[in-house]
């Protein structure tokens, strides 16, 4: 049995980042909103509530049952959790004169308890909130403070309840990661089992148990998602996984032939399907790119339905959804957050597409993704493939699409892509891109003018894909590949 720690979501920006620290301690970590909880089983060895940018003071702030967890495990309370913890048992909370946000260091540290061994005073953590914790219930006692906030962290007798109003999550809380790996490892007890053999050990047995004899069809794309998907879900069920790779007309220059000849290679079931045609007769005069996407994911679903109908008695459709793309088309735990940008592989099917969806990776980042892929025996080449947009060439096309315009791009997409590869430039950049944009510009050829295409080269660093830089290319290399 998987063990694990609940993350209990009220709407902070961190939250997330709350669940990529627990698991980089080797712990499985779920999210889950403050109002839709889960069961809590013997698989549970703690509970942390996050922040959020609701005050306690407020009508409507989120509500948390504690008695499904106070006193029975772990619980530990991170700002507007350290706040609601107070506040619901007696505490005193207030508004502040001015909201208090950015660094802080720590001017007393009680160094006896559990929760801040190995942290001394001066360490720097890092604020963000509105309201001030004046006074706490009378079974609390003080563990740390800051100059500013003196009840900066606390914890109840004879209990394993803490709460800190500072975040221990983000990369400024200099000894933020040894405070959650006290709570995580000393207090939880947590074995620190979760790497990524032991999630495709779990998740194939789980597949397995799930599937049954079931067959299903899943979308390979060539990319780093689906590929793994696809071999944790070939490794559970075997000849039952019916594979379909199809050429959207959108693919980079000759990728619809490689990359079947290097899905045969892996044992994979899998068929390609031609349908270019129906994906530009689709987006043709089409220019807003939300409306490319929905347009594309249409014809996705559509050109799945044929292919599924195709194979008797398929019930599930496998995708390889990993976390970013549900956090940026819709809200990862049923919260207020904002929808970036649609994913055709969330948000579930048309009522019509009569199949259940597998989803093996819906919970992993990039990172966590690539480190699977590789217990399973992919090739690094394979894994360290860039990010490439379901959409395709599509959202790199600025304006309406046309196979000419495709093929124009598909060229320059060659052109630098390969000279990344021959340039030893490849491994540093996490994913690269040419857009062909909406302008042309005046230029000189020998004896003539020109008025040609024109095109941006894009290139960012990251490390979950969550956020990214961008890359710093060597001139020497912007030189050769323009010319």
């Amino acid at each position: 049995m998987q063990e694990k720690i609940i993350i209990i979501d009220f709407g902070s920006q961190y939250t997330q980042l709350i669940g990529r620290r627990v698991r980089e301690l080797n712990v499985y970590s779920e999210i889950h909103p403050y109002n839709n909880l889960p069961e809590i089983g013997e698989d549970v060895k703690g509970v942390i509530l996050s922040g959020s940018p609701f005050s306690v003071l407020d009508e409507n702030a989120p509500q948390y049952d504690f008695s499904r967890v106070k006193g029975k495990l772990p619980l530990l309370g991170i700002c507007y959790g350290a706040q609601y913890l107070s506040h619901h048992f007696g505490g005193n909370i207030t508004p502040s004169e001015t909201r208090e946000y950015g660094r802080a260091n720590l001017s007393y540290v009680d160094e006896s308890n559990v929760l801040l061994k190995g942290i001394n005073e001066g360490s720097q953590v890092w604020m963000s909130h509105g309201d001030t914790i004046q006074t706490v219930p009378d079974n609390y006692n003080l563990i740390g403070s800051t100059h500013d906030v003196k009840l900066a962290a606390f914890q109840l007798e004879n209990e394993e309840t803490f709460g800190i109003q500072f975040h221990p999550e983000v990369y400024h809380s200099t000894d933020g990661l040894q405070l959650l790996r006290n709570f995580i490892v000393e207090v939880c007890k947590c074995k620190q089992s979760w790497t990524p053999s032991a999630f495709a050990e779990t998740t194939i047995q789980e597949l397995k148990d799930k599937i049954g004899e079931d067959k299903v069809v899943l979308g390979l794309s060539g990319g780093v998602d689906s590929t793994v998907a696809a071999m944790l879900l070939h490794n559970a069920i075997g000849k039952n996984l019916y594979c379909i790779f199809v050429d959207n007309g959108l693919l980079r220059k000759n990728e619809y032939e490689s990359v079947l000849e290097q899905y045969k290679d892996l044992g994979l079931n899998i068929k390609g399907v031609n349908a270019k045609d129906r994906f530009l007769s689709a987006l043709a005069g089409e220019s807003d790119p939300e409306k490319k996407r929905k347009a594309i994911g249409r014809v996705f679903i559509e050109v799945f339905d044929d292919e599924a109908n195709a194979v008797t008695d398929v019930k599930w459709l496998g995708q390889g959804t990993i976390y970013p793309d549900v956090i940026e088309s819709v809200s990862a735990t049923g919260g207020p957050s904002a929808t970036i940008k649609s994913h055709h592989n969330v948000g579930g099917l048309p009522d019509y597409m009569k199949l259940e969806i597998v989803e093996p990776l819906r919970l992993l980042f990039k990172d966590e993704v690539r480190r699977v892929g590789k217990s399973l025996g992919l090739h690094k080449d394979l894994l360290g493939r860039h990010p490439f947009p379901g959409p395709g060439l599509a959202i790199r096309i600025l304006g309406d699409i046309t196979a000419e315009k495709v093929r124009i791009l598909q060229e320059v997409d060659a052109i630098f892509i390969d000279g990344l590869r021959s340039d030893g430039l490849y491994d540093e950049v996490w994913q690269a891109g040419a857009i062909l944009l909406p302008v042309q510009t005046v230029g000189v050829m020998g004896d003539e003018r020109t008025y040609e295409q024109a095109v941006a080269l894009r290139a960012v660093s990251s490390t979950d894909g969550m956020t990214a830089d961008w890359c710093h290319l060597p001139y020497e290399f912007l030189a050769k590949t323009s010319n």
